[in-house]
């Protein structure tokens, strides 16, 4: 796969970036809509989306015109003074999920530091996550994200921290005690492979915490802005949570994030940043929601993510080694015998995407059509690793 050019880039990468990424081997040049380029000129098919990041496409027309504009007028002036990009976002997140307030940050990891920090200001402390749940890589989000080889390393983490199995209301309810302050989850997990819970376990903890009287955190960094056909996921149990964490497909590629809240504020000085809301990324943001609720991408992902599983079942049927499809909307796990061996031979045949364990996981840009799906079920149809 590696020529002269390839080579040169990842021999580099290997030198002077520190080994935090196991990387596919594809040095991407330029993306349009649903593709992606190589330095070799070669194009790929993109169905995972930068994790998630870009769902209105690469270099959408309209949030590429909104940051050039922006980069004419303004980029940045701290948060010492107000700038009208980022009020307006604030104003257009509050309207789209519900919730009163908005704190920006600059991607979904500190969306959820901030969370930790708000809820922890009383004095419980105590904030139980679910098993499998994935928040973050810094400390706090850290010591709330399940996997052990990424927590390991990094401890003891802060305390007051601990999980509960994900999909169990009763193993939740024995979890908490008089110091829990909140219960922080995924509505669906993306990062561990796709696990979706049944139907009412997110209604059934709303519930419990407001019989507690602990705060109901969501973290909908991965799932939110239309990913699994509603603006976010946790409307389709008609709850509102206390907070949500949103980030990745939020910028419309570039890097932005928030933690949403309600019934619940910082006071002044309790917490902030330098770059956080500048004007430059709420502009990005602003066009991208735009471009995402005028075009009902939401919709969309429910239609095309129904065709997706239903044609992915029909190919499991036939002569594929596909053990189980779980979905919803545009967020796909297909499990095999193999993910990497599978997602390499896909990147031979020009399409992109990614795995968790032996799970292929699809994340497609959110204006995907039936051509380019088809276009991937072709491809998965013919892989020599998935035939029995």
């Amino acid at each position: 796969m590696e020529n002269f050019k390839d080579k040169e880039i990842i021999e580099k990468e290997a030198k002077f970036y520190t080994h935090t990424f196991s990387r596919l081997p594809v040095v991407i040049e330029r993306g349009k809509g649903m593709y992606l380029w190589d330095v070799n000129g070669t194009k790929y098919l993109d169905m995972f989306a930068g994790i998630g990041v870009n769902s209105v496409g690469h270099c959408n027309k309209e949030v590429v015109k909104a940051i050039k504009k922006q980069v004419g007028i303004l980029m940045h002036t701290s948060n010492w003074l107000y700038t009208i990009p980022q009020i307006e976002l604030a104003e257009k997140l509050t309207k789209i999920s519900g919730m009163e307030k908005v704190f920006f940050t600059n991607d979904g990891t500190e969306a959820v530091e901030a969370a930790i920090k708000l809820v922890r200001r009383g004095k419980k402390k105590e904030i139980i996550a679910m098993e499998h749940d994935f928040h973050g890589r810094t400390l706090g989000s850290l010591s709330l994200t399940w996997k052990e080889n990424f927590r390991k390393p990094f401890e003891p983490l802060i305390p007051f921290t601990k999980f509960a199995e994900y999909n169990n209301i009763d193993a939740l309810e024995k979890a908490i005690t008089e110091n829990t302050a909140a219960v922080l989850l995924e509505p669906i997990q993306s990062e561990s492979g796709t696990i979706i819970p049944d139907k009412g376990y997110l209604k059934a903890v709303r519930q419990l915490c407001d019989e507690k009287g602990i705060y109901m955190l969501v973290d909908e960094v991965a799932v939110g802005f239309g990913r699994t056909g509603k603006m976010f996921c946790f409307q389709y149990e008609n709850i509102m949570p206390d907070v949500v964490c949103i980030a990745k497909a939020m910028g419309g590629g570039f890097p932005i994030g928030a933690m949403l809240c309600r019934g619940i504020d910082f006071n002044p000085g309790e917490h902030g940043g330098t770059y956080i809301g500048n004007p430059l990324a709420c502009a990005s943001a602003n066009a991208a929601i735009d471009y995402i609720t005028y075009n009902n991408l939401p919709e969309n992902a429910r239609i095309m993510g129904e065709y997706l599983i239903k044609n992915l079942n029909e190919l499991k049927g036939k002569n594929l080694k596909i053990k189980e499809i779980r979905g919803k909307g545009l967020l796909i796990g297909i499990d095999v015998e193999d993910a990497k061996k599978t997602v390499m031979e896909l990147i031979e045949n020009g399409i992109l995407t990614i795995y968790t364990g032996n799970t292929v996981r699809l994340l497609p840009p959110l204006i995907i059509s039936k051509k380019e799906c088809d276009e991937f079920l072709d491809v998965l149809s013919k892989c020599k690793s998935l035939k029995k």
